[in-house]
This record gives C-alpha cells, structure tokens and sequence, in this order.
C-alpha cells in the first residue's frame, strides 16, 4: 500500500500528505489542479522565488490550462516580470499586490487586440508591468512616458517579428524587451539564462517556422 507522505505543491509550495505524482515526479494540489487559466498564473507566480521571467514564462505557458492563443497571455507577461523584479527585491508583499493589481489592469486588454486595435496584448502587459514598478498615472510625467516607451519598443519587436498569430512567440519578445527596457532606464538588471527553442510549433496551424526567431530547426 502507497503511504500518503508530505508533499510540496510545485506550483503555490504549500504543503499536503499526498500519495499521487505525476509523471516527472511532481505534486500538484487539488487547488491548483482545479485553477482556471488567469487563476493559475496568479497562484504561480505570487508563490515563485523565481527571478528568470523567461523561465518563469515557458513555465506557465507548458501548462495545459494556458491555451495556444488567448488573452490570458496579456496578463502572464507582467505577471512573469512582476514575480522576478520583485523577487531580486526580495518584497513578497509588494509582489503579491502588484499582481493583483496586474491582473485587473490586464481584464481590460481583450483577445485579438494584435490585429482589431493594432496592439498587441504582450506589449500592453509590459506597459502594465512598467506602470507599477514606477507608479505612473494618466497626470504623471517620466513615469508616464517610461510605461509607454516600454510598451512601444515591446510593440516594435513584436512587429518586426510578426505574422499570424503566435501569443507564445509575442509573450517571449516582449519579456525579453522588458529585461533590456529594465536595466537601461530603472537599473534593475533582470536576467535569463534560458535559450528559448519553441516548443509549441506543432501545436499552432498558424506558425512562422523559420521567420520566427525561437523556431527549432
């Protein structure tokens, strides 16, 4: 008989006599099982002492519940930079706020922004991100222009790298244009040790293969 034994969730890190792994040998809980998509990203991220937002990403976006495409990517992506920025600060509890506050900022950046407004939601989430850390508003001055110069130069990698629709390859983009954004205008150095190859092509009918700089040849 399979005694149960005390177990850490590898996703919120709390603690339950269990007897179920999973196939790579890892306990989820029950809560976290049952979370929906936005949930699960709020739960991970809050609990996380991780400080790769890359890492923290791919993370996320190999969950079943994080679909191909979807708006909850608009809120992953601050909610990633959120968890790391504050975690090299060491202030859980600004970290817990600040992604609370991310994902009702995030509510409002509906799916298909990209190609109905012109926007992607990937760039928004960086500007969300911004606009915490320095706690701009629509009347603030360098605050104000730095969420929305984070924003722009996230828009223009998506851009430049684009084609139909990929929220993977756009969430990478815009994390990775936020750690440089980071380090040159709030001396806060973000790092990733993570070489991104893409996991997902197979899974999107609409992938750019070669054209896309993630894509494994």
């Amino acid at each position: 008989m399979n005694e149960a034994t005390e177990r850490e969730c590898f996703f919120c890190k709390s603690r339950f006599f269990s007897n179920t792994l999973c196939e790579n040998g890892h306990f989820v809980c029950d809560l976290c099982h049952g979370l929906s998509a936005k949930g699960f990203i709020k739960s991970y991220t809050i609990s996380s002492e991780g400080e790769d937002p890359v890492q923290i990403a791919l993370t996320l976006m190999n969950d079943k519940r994080v679909k191909m495409h979807g708006p909850e990517h608009h809120f992953l992506v601050p909610a990633a930079l959120l968890c790391s920025y504050f975690n090299l600060k060491h202030d859980t509890e600004k970290k817990k706020k600040a992604i609370a506050e991310a994902e009702k900022r995030s509510k409002n950046v509906l799916g298909g922004f990209c190609g109905f407004y012109g926007t992607c939601g990937a760039a928004m989430g960086v500007g969300i991100f911004i606009s915490i850390v320095t706690g701009a508003n629509p009347l603030s001055k360098t605050e104000w222009k730095l969420s929305n110069l984070a924003t722009s130069k996230s828009l223009l990698s998506i851009a430049l790298n684009g084609g139909p629709r990929c929220c993977k390859r756009n969430t990478l983009l815009a994390i990775i244009e936020a750690i440089k954004f980071v380090k040159e205008n709030l001396d806060v150095e973000i790092k990733t040790n993570v070489d991104v190859k893409c996991m997902f092509s197979p899974q999107n009918s609409e992938c750019i293969k070669g054209s896309c700089p993630f894509y494994e040849r």
